[in-house]
């Protein structure tokens, strides 16, 4: 009997991190979400004034929730929108974009697989590195390319011809993170993934993930990708769920 008003006390608790988590990088998200649900209650209830009587009853009723749905909506857009701004030009972007992919269908890691060029494992030292992380998924392979464009370039060719070895046949795709021509910005990594076509059964993903997992991955480990909130977003939390 229990169990419901504690997971309902959850959820709440996780909208309110992700709401602190947020406003610490976007100082303005309060008002956002206050003129968000002013303006989503005053044209419900404007509708039911329109048509009068119980619709203005059941309008009243219906504006609370509906006034709270448009203020986390906000929250998560705006809470996006800050964190690939604080992401933009920090080591590991490209591998914090890849957060929640798992979800959409995807293995992919926040750990680089391959990295050229840095001076130790801490993140001050892989400023000027170039890294590569792998996503796998129905379109094929995905390997994102970070860090300074020839090396990058020239890492992404080795990674390509490894994963070929072990996934003949499979489509390997190749991008280089930035704002340049042909380059993927990296708030712009996770939607381009989801709008690629699928070439490959869910049943072939699994048979190439095993393939590709015994690669390995890189010795000593690296840091995981840049979080700059210093606590990781729930989007779960943030959709309201």
């Amino acid at each position: 009997m229990s169990d419901a008003p504690e997971k309902k006390q959850g959820r709440i608790a996780e909208i309110r991190q992700a709401y602190q988590a947020i406003k610490s990088l976007d100082p303005k998200l309060g008002w956002w979400m206050l003129g968000a649900a002013l303006l989503t209650a005053a044209v419900i209830v404007g509708i039911g004034a329109i048509f009068g009587g119980g619709w203005l009853i059941y309008a009243a009723i219906i504006a609370i929730p509906s006034a709270f749905l448009a203020a986390v909506i906000v929250m998560n857009r705006r809470g996006n929108t800050a964190m690939y701004k604080a992401l933009d030009g920090q080591v590991g972007a490209a591998g914090a974009a890849l957060t929640g992919m798992g979800r959409r269908g995807w293995f992919a890691s926040q750990e680089p697989v391959a990295m050229e060029g840095a001076r130790g494992t801490r993140a001050q030292d892989m400023a000027g590195a170039a890294m590569v992380f792998r996503a796998l998924g129905r379109p094929g392979i995905v390997l994102i390319g970070e860090g300074p464009t020839g090396r990058v370039a020239k890492l992404l060719k080795q990674e390509e011809k490894k994963v070929a070895r072990v996934a003949p046949g499979v489509p390997v795709h190749l991008w280089t993170v930035g704002d340049g021509e042909d380059q993927v910005p990296v708030k712009k990594i996770s939607g381009k993934l989801t709008r690629m076509r699928p070439v490959l059964t869910k049943a072939e993903v699994s048979v190439v993930n095993k393939r590709l997992k015994s690669l390995g991955g890189l010795k000593p480990p690296v840091p995981k990708g840049i979080d700059p909130t210093k606590a990781r977003m729930d989007r779960k939390a943030m959709r309201g769920r």
